[in-house]
């Protein structure tokens, strides 16, 4: 009997939170067959729901990770400054990811190996968190910010000084050592001096010169 798309969808999201919590509970990845058999569905049923381990990988990162997507929706919605929206839109991703370190470091970090084990299922959110951010850059962009940079450029630059609060992986290494009190002097240093109109020769603030 062919499923509904919601009935579908409603299922997937159902195994999805039972493979987090066997994880949670077991402390180790959950195999594909393993899922199958506690998820009290039949072969064929299950195989209505998912075609493959990446498939059902698929659907377990679509719900760890929807917290963060409506964070950075709600951040580019926000009618806020562009300064202090840039801020928000890394602030709010990392406060749920500390927030779930510091409840249970241990499953965390599995979690963490298994989206290093499975990037390629994960690259689509990475490449939507950069649309996103992108578009927060525009929007600085005419108010006169990130002057004289191409779009990817700031991007780039962007992602590389942030990269320890958007990588989940760095709150296992670096801990408390991470603040909201950082980041927003990291984004103020970005909006300070991030600019591209000494020319190619420049870089952070314009009195610097790399010698070539």
């Amino acid at each position: 009997m062919a499923l509904s798309p919601e009935v579908r969808s409603n299922e997937r999201d159902r195994i999805a939170q039972m493979v987090l919590d066997l994880v949670k509970e077991r402390g180790a990845e959950i195999p594909y067959q393993l899922a199958i058999t506690e998820s009290g569905l039949s072969r064929a049923r299950f195989d209505q729901l998912f075609d493959d381990y990446d498939d059902m990988f698929d659907a377990i990162a679509q719900l760890w990770l929807k917290p963060h997507m409506v964070a950075m929706e709600e951040a580019l919605a926000a009618d806020l400054p562009p300064q202090r929206k840039m801020y928000e839109f890394f602030r709010r991703r990392f406060v749920i990811s500390r927030e779930r370190f510091r409840e249970d470091p241990e499953y965390f970090t599995i979690l963490c190996e298994m989206g290093a084990a499975n990037f390629e299922r994960v690259r689509s959110y990475v490449d939507l968190a950069d649309h996103y951010q992108c578009e927060v850059i525009v929007q600085a962009q005419a108010e006169g910010y990130l002057a004289g940079l191409e779009i990817d450029e700031a991007l780039s630059l962007i992602n590389q000084m942030v990269s320890n609060y958007t990588l989940p992986d760095a709150l296992i290494y670096l801990g408390d050592k991470l603040t909201e009190q950082k980041l927003a002097r990291i984004v103020d240093t970005i909006f300070i001096g991030l600019s591209g109109e000494a020319g190619n020769e420049a870089a952070g603030v314009n009195s610097l010169r790399i010698a070539t």
